[in-house]
């Protein structure tokens, strides 16, 4: 045998297996609690502002204003995030409160959005009136993610409705929703035509589960089409990193090689590679881009095993919403055979480290960034508030942690 593969194979035992000792019962003692908080924040229905609760809207009377009765009650693209890490959840642990969890969110914005869309005057931006995102379908991020995690719902609860919307949404990514010249999918703000990392995740994990769901591959096709494009556009390959932006009138990338943009590109390939059939064309390009992606991020993992704001600021706060993407990418790269197996250590390093700095005993999840836009000032992304238990994060903290668990099993039988 080589010498220098056996010392290599060596080193990677000494790293990995220390690690892999420790009990994945722990590690989903861990994901539970994150899970069980979240549910237990979790309230549907709407509050006015002397915190009256109104189950129903229709309880509601005529001229009171009212929010959402908690953020995870929301109809938000991160609501989509938490609830496909709560499905993800029940198909591993068999237990229906956590596909529930997912059902009830989505059973609660049909029920309800009708009493808000006849009040609605156009008096304010439509995210900002309850369910607003729900029927006018503006942005990607008011359908695409929550629309994912609806197809996996209807596998088990259907509903007319439910088809009708995603036939809606369907049509609004594919003939409305606006792209360059290339097909290459676009925001108006805030410049004309600009690309924002994060509309990858905002489209691709819906246009693989529409493309399952219908059985027609022009979804498939445009969500290939998409991956490669947004590779083309935000990929620098000196730091191996994805910029958040680019604006197509100056044909120039914005200033940041922000965390959590990174990390919805990751998740996105993810979502893809695992619905794309094998031999599908562009399939192999995109598991290369997936692969250059991840080895570029094993270089800006700190000593703790986490990632930070800005991936190539040091100065820059650990961030946990990005830390725990990469880990999730990393140790599903790995056990589907898409990532080389020495980088295990890099998931199993950076759970380790979620768990020890990010995750407290009792399941609440600590420095989450707030949510972002894009900027042409550094400092705006370094001053970006990060707050405990943010929606922008926790579902990836469960999905992170199943994923962990799978890739312990996986090196175990591996040897």
């Amino acid at each position: 045998m080589n010498l220098r593969f056996t010392i290599t194979a060596i080193l990677l035992c000494l790293t990995i297996y220390p690690v892999l000792a420790q009990s994945s019962d722990d590690d989903m003692a861990v994901v539970r609690k994150v899970a069980d908080f979240i549910i237990s924040e979790t309230k549907l229905g709407f509050k006015d502002d002397k915190g009256k609760h109104y189950a129903r809207a229709k309880d509601i009377p005529t001229a009171q204003e009212v929010d959402f009765a908690s953020k995870y009650g929301e109809w938000h693209y991160t609501n989509g995030v938490i609830n496909l890490a709560m499905m993800h959840l029940a198909d591993h642990t068999g237990e229906q409160k956590y596909f529930d969890y997912a059902k009830n969110h989505i059973a609660h914005g049909f029920e309800n959005y009708g009493f808000f869309q006849s009040r609605f005057k156009g008096d304010r931006p439509h995210h900002r009136y309850p369910l607003g995102q729900l029927w006018t379908m503006m942005e990607l991020d008011d359908f695409g993610a929550i629309s994912a995690s609806m197809l996996e719902v209807m596998e088990k609860d259907n509903k007319e409705e439910y088809e009708d919307y995603i036939k809606r949404g369907a049509k609004r990514m594919m003939e409305g929703q606006e792209r360059f010249e290339d097909g290459t999918l676009a925001r108006v703000f805030p410049q004309n035509l600009t690309l924002w990392a994060d509309d990858l995740y905002m489209s691709v994990p819906f246009l693989s589960r529409l493309a399952v769901h219908t059985g027609d591959n022009q979804y498939f096709d445009d969500a290939v089409l998409q991956v490669i494009n947004f590779d083309k556009y935000l990929w620098l390959p000196e730091k191996a990193l994805f910029y958040h932006c680019y604006y197509s009138d100056t044909e120039k990338n914005g200033v940041a090689h922000w965390g959590r943009s990174n990390g919805w590109l990751v998740l996105s390939q993810l979502h893809l590679l695992e619905r794309l059939p094998e031999g599908y064309e562009g399939k192999e390009d995109i598991k290369q881009i997936l692969e250059k992606q991840l080895i570029g991020l094993s270089r800006y993992q700190d000593k703790d095993g986490l990632w930070r704001q800005l991936l190539d600021k040091n100065d820059s706060y650990q961030e946990t919403s990005a830390s725990a993407m990469f880990v999730q990418g990393y140790a599903k790269a790995i056990t589907e055979g898409w990532l080389d197996k020495r980088f295990a250590s890099v998931a199993l390093r950076g759970w380790e480290g979620l768990k020890k700095i990010m995750i407290t005993e009792d399941g609440q999840v600590k420095d989450i960034c707030v949510g972002t836009g894009i900027s042409d000032d550094l400092v705006f992304y370094y001053n970006r508030p990060a707050r405990p238990n943010e929606k922008h994060g926790v579902g990836s903290i469960i999905d992170a942690g199943i994923e962990i668990v799978k890739l312990k099993e996986f090196l175990a039988k591996a040897g």
